[in-house]
């Protein structure tokens, strides 16, 4: 073990104990008592599976975590014991990260417009690898950080945006320009990075974003430079109800991969992904603070409820929530609706930026001290900071079930010993987590020494 994780650090379940389950305890509890604060449960068994499933699609990819997606602890300390490395888009969260132990070889500083301070502060605490994408983040990089090992940012996007000024990465007709400025100034560009974002949802974006980092590999090498990193950043769908699976994905980035950077051509591969490792880990749970029935006959009004949540958090386009409801000796879940369903919004404590989250959704008739869960609630939700303007950040339950935490030690990005147990893993399950096939992945290392 890498000694970043613990069981002291999550509550251990058997197998078949869902999140729910785990839910419907919590909510209980809270019923007996006057607590009615929202809080998160995440299950870290779904990350190990993320983790895994990502090991095996993608085997030559080397996963760094964008610790702004979700800066929860555990996630990152679970993270850091599998061996991933992380992406920190400023001093906060590169502290966050070395903090717990994590080296500055495992850490990518990609923020494409860094303070000044914080690149210094990257260059003391030995954080090297970083991006730029035009001459005023190369020169802030030049004269503050001269060991830093660069990678240029391109924009992948044949469909020039709306608003060009607002677009991270460089086009490819300024690229040789800004190879040749970082060689003038004695910048180190050693690869390439791109991000698609939702457009990664788009599998053959990839493959052309790939074939464009070739191009510009191929400018790199003719001015004398030792490229050999290649950063396909991220855009993998974090649920399964997107347009695209995950595996869909990572078919056209290998065989990309092996069309422009073939095995054996010296490039190693790094990726990016955020959303893929944590949405569906995390349930968040909000109460019902306050209701406001609108009448019928108001001006543009159907009937609507507004509902006050104890929100301190909540993203501004929420899924669907689930309603529960508390009942003598814990928690009805409500499968079927005490009334018809209501066209209703819910809303924030007042005055603050979150007040309104969401408008029309389809709910029936809640009462104060009801309890909403939204499902799919790990992507952009926890904050790296510990405060939220002055406000506490909502607490996270953390779970695993005991195969998962077996699956941690054993599959670390290390390979494996001969007498590890890998065999007892790889048989068919009865427990109901369907790990067989995703456990059986070949070995892959740490993402280590690649700067």
């Amino acid at each position: 073990m890498n000694g970043y994780l613990s069981e002291s650090d999550f509550l251990v379940v058997e197998e078949g104990f869902t999140t729910r389950d785990l839910l419907e305890n919590l909510l209980g509890e809270l019923c007996q008592g006057s607590d009615q604060q929202a809080f998160f449960v995440a299950d870290l068994g779904d990350v190990v599976k993320k983790h895994l499933r990502f090991l095996k699609a993608l085997p030559r990819v080397k996963p760094y975590f964008p610790v702004k997606c979700n800066g929860s602890e555990g996630v990152i300390r679970l993270l850091a014991e599998l061996g991933a490395g992380f992406a920190c888009a400023n001093k906060a969260e590169i502290t966050r990260v070395q903090g717990i132990g994590v080296p500055a070889d495992r850490i990518f500083y990609s923020s494409p417009c860094k303070q000044v301070a914080h690149i210094r502060y990257a260059a003391k605490h030995g954080v090297q690898l970083m991006t730029f994408d035009n001459e005023v983040e190369l020169s802030k990089v030049a004269r503050s950080h001269p060991r830093a090992r660069m990678l240029l940012g391109i924009s992948a996007d044949s469909n020039p945006s709306a608003h060009p000024s607002m677009t991270f990465g460089t086009t490819l007709k300024s690229c040789r320009h800004l190879l040749e400025a970082a060689k003038e100034q004695a910048v180190e560009v050693v690869g390439i990075s791109f991000h698609l974002g939702s457009r990664g949802l788009e599998p053959q974006a990839f493959a052309q974003a790939v074939a464009a980092a070739q191009l510009v590999f191929d400018m790199g090498t003719e001015l004398g430079y030792q490229m050999h990193l290649l950063d396909i950043g991220g855009g993998f769908p974090g649920t399964e109800d997107g347009r695209a699976r995950f595996e869909e994905i990572a078919a056209v980035v290998n065989s990309a991969l092996d069309s422009y950077f073939p095995d054996g051509s010296g490039v190693e591969v790094v990726a990016r992904p955020g959303r893929y490792y944590v949405t569906s880990a995390f349930t968040f749970a909000v109460s019902i603070t306050a209701l406001e029935e609108v009448p019928v006959e108001q001006p543009g009004s159907d009937g609507r409820w507004d509902s006050g949540t104890g929100s301190p958090v909540c993203p501004s386009h929420p899924p669907e929530p689930s309603p529960c409801s508390p009942s003598r000796g814990g928690v009805r879940q409500q499968e079927e609706p005490r009334h018809p369903s209501h066209s209703s919004s819910l809303r924030g404590p007042p005055g603050q930026a979150e007040d309104r989250i969401a408008d029309g959704l389809e709910l029936p008739e809640l009462r104060v001290g009801d309890w909403l869960l939204f499902g799919s609630m790990g992507a952009y939700t926890i904050p790296t900071s510990s405060q939220l303007g002055g406000r506490p950040q909502a607490h996270v339950t953390y779970a695993m079930s005991r195969m998962a935490w077996k699956a941690v030690q054993l599959f670390q990005g290390k390979p494996p010993q001969a007498d590890d147990d890998r065999e007892s893993l790889c048989t068919p399950l009865s427990c109901g987590w369907e790990m067989a096939e995703t456990l059986c992945v070949p070995p892959v290392f740490a993402p280590t020494g690649i700067i």
